[in-house]
């Protein structure tokens, strides 16, 4: 196993977590995946286990980690089930612009429910008309004396109905286009605040997807983050923060689809021999194992990036993203190719891989928005250093 720095911390995280997946999570993944049910009993389980403390500050009831302490745990549990692993790490990426932007007394007042698993949280953002487009929100919230009046809808809401705790972006100056953007904490129960149905999704069935519905819903000014405005940099510098626990994901997804390939390939005989004893299966494991090692290596590094609060984080994010999730793709597809017809079927846990792979394409941005963020950052950096 290669050395990648973990600090003992780290390394008793992710040991921890390792065990959770294998023994909690792999036993009930085919049911909860099969029901779309959200895996409470799990969540509780990953809350007295003090792993949502990993990415909350320690005066707030965390263990002070950051970016790479989540990418740990998410990874871990992605090997066993990315719906589980997702129903976890959305409640970092709604925490993160609290953790960004909000005031010393919103983190005091929210932080240590999140941190103690209490409490989960989520983030608001995609719209109907509203998804790459994140400066195209429809949501507004108008200023009515002490507070705001929100109305709109946020669509495919990853905790949706679960969570406590929202932040939501919505707009407060139409007239300003992207800079007219604010964010909000919205709290569950909240009058005029309500939830859609959960969608019947292709993969990470086991994660809570649902619309928020805001009808005149009214908030405390306080729950303001940041100022007016500041909406739009809220999201992106959020996304540049959370982007490499989506590669983590990516890499989990396919470093468990690649166990199940090789050990189906060790145990399946054809013509007389174990089907891994064929060159083109061994190269198929070989092309697989070395695109996921140099995924887990630029997710570790974007995210240590991200931890040092690094200038060009965005652009490494965007990347580990991109790559590791393109990846994931493509080695869950080769796994299924190995089990072959049985990789096809609910029985075998390849095609769930498959399934649950896909949406590390398109959410918190499609591959194609980071290829664009990426290529920018790129020309944006020929044109300093020529100058």
């Amino acid at each position: 196993m290669i050395n990648y720095g973990f600090t003992e911390q780290q390394i008793m995280i992710r040991d921890l977590a390792r065990q959770i997946a294998q023994e909690k999570v792999v036993p009930v993944r085919a049911e909860l995946d099969e029901k779309g049910e959200f895996p409470r009993e799990i969540v509780k389980l990953l809350a007295d286990s003090d792993l949502f403390r990993v990415f909350i500050p320690e005066e707030y009831g965390g263990l002070g980690g950051g970016a790479l302490d989540l990418c740990i745990v998410t990874e871990e549990l992605s090997k066993a089930c990315a719906g589980v692993a997702v129903s976890y790490a959305a409640s970092a990426l709604g925490t993160l612009p609290l953790a960004l932007f909000g005031s010393d007394e919103q983190k005091k007042k929210y932080m240590p429910d999140i941190a103690s698993g209490k409490k989960l949280a989520a983030f608001g953002l995609t719209e109907p008309n509203a998804g790459s487009d994140a400066g195209g929100i429809e949501t507004t919230a108008r200023k009515d004396g002490s507070e705001y009046v929100l109305n709109g809808n946020k669509i495919f809401i990853t905790n949706g109905g679960e969570a406590e705790i929202y932040t939501v972006i919505a707009m407060t100056n139409r007239g300003k286009g992207a800079r007219g953007a604010s964010a909000f904490i919205v709290d569950k129960g909240t009058k005029g605040f309500d939830f859609g149905k959960e969608e019947n999704k292709m993969g990470i069935r086991a994660s809570a997807t649902r619309e928020l519905i805001f009808d005149e819903c009214r908030i405390p000014a306080d729950n303001l983050i940041g100022r007016e405005g500041m909406g739009f940099i809220v999201a992106m510098r959020t996304f540049d923060n959370s982007r490499p626990g989506i590669g983590a994901q990516a890499v989990g997804i396919a470093q468990g689809a690649l166990d199940e390939a090789v050990r189906y390939a060790t145990q399946r005989v054809q013509f007389g021999q174990p089907v891994s004893s064929f060159q083109a299966i061994r190269h198929m494991i070989a092309d697989m194992a070395t695109k996921i090692e140099a995924a887990r290596t630029l997710v570790y590094y974007a995210a240590r990036l991200v931890d040092s609060g690094a200038k060009n984080m965005s652009k490494f994010s965007a990347m580990a993203k991109l790559f590791s999730s393109d990846m994931a793709m493509e080695v869950t597809t080769n796994a299924v190719q190995i089990f072959g017809g049985y990789g096809y079927m609910r029985e075998y846990p390849a095609e769930k891989y498959m399934r649950d792979a896909k949406i590390t394409q398109i959410y918190e941005g499609t591959n194609q928005v980071q290829r664009d963020v990426i290529g920018l950052e790129v020309i944006k950096e020929s044109k300093r250093n020529s100058r």
